[in-house]
């Protein structure tokens, strides 16, 4: 995880983050007592950056990433224009993104400090993440077509197959 956090850190990108996946996946891993890390469909990079919001932009960063290692498969996501396909108004930074994930457990993310520190933001804490537990955010609570988006990607995910002692939540 370090090696891909110092990738990441090399493009020195605004306001940058490894979230979602990244990190409660190997949470959950831990708490299942796998010896194995699951394999993640994507490292999610998100960073912050008004002044170029092309999606051009992201697809180069991937591009790049993959050239530094091409064992993982990147993403990657300027947060400044995010907010169009989710429907909701501009985000404000990149923390304000990751609050709006529509899990609690996976709206969590990670980087380096300037001193290769680790530095972890939780917009809604981990203590549902730590306690196996799987809960719409507040923005994927009340509208109808934000619940159903949480629900589908509850479905979706099928993450009670791997981690059975996960408690879901539909509401």
């Amino acid at each position: 995880m370090m090696e891909l956090l110092k990738l990441v850190e090399s493009l020195h990108l605004p306001d940058w983050w490894i979230c979602a996946g990244f990190v409660r996946s190997i949470v959950w891993d831990i708490l299942h007592n796998f010896e194995e890390r699951t394999p993640l469909a994507d490292i999610d990079v998100i960073y912050f950056d008004p002044k170029n919001i092309d999606e051009a932009a992201d697809l180069f960063l991937e591009e790049k990433l993959s050239f530094l290692n091409p064992t993982v498969p990147w993403s990657v996501k300027n947060e400044a224009r995010m907010h169009v396909k989710s429907n909701m108004p501009p985000y404000q930074s990149s923390v304000d993104a990751i609050s709006k994930f529509p899990e609690t457990a996976t709206a969590i993310g990670v980087k380096l400090d300037d001193q290769d520190r680790i530095v972890l933001t939780a917009p809604h804490g981990i203590k549902d993440l730590i306690n196996l537990e799987v809960k719409p955010t507040i923005h994927f609570q009340k509208k109808k077509e934000r619940i159903a988006i949480y629900k589908n990607r509850i479905n979706q995910k099928n993450w009670k197959l791997r981690w059975n002692q996960l408690k879901i939540h539909y509401n």
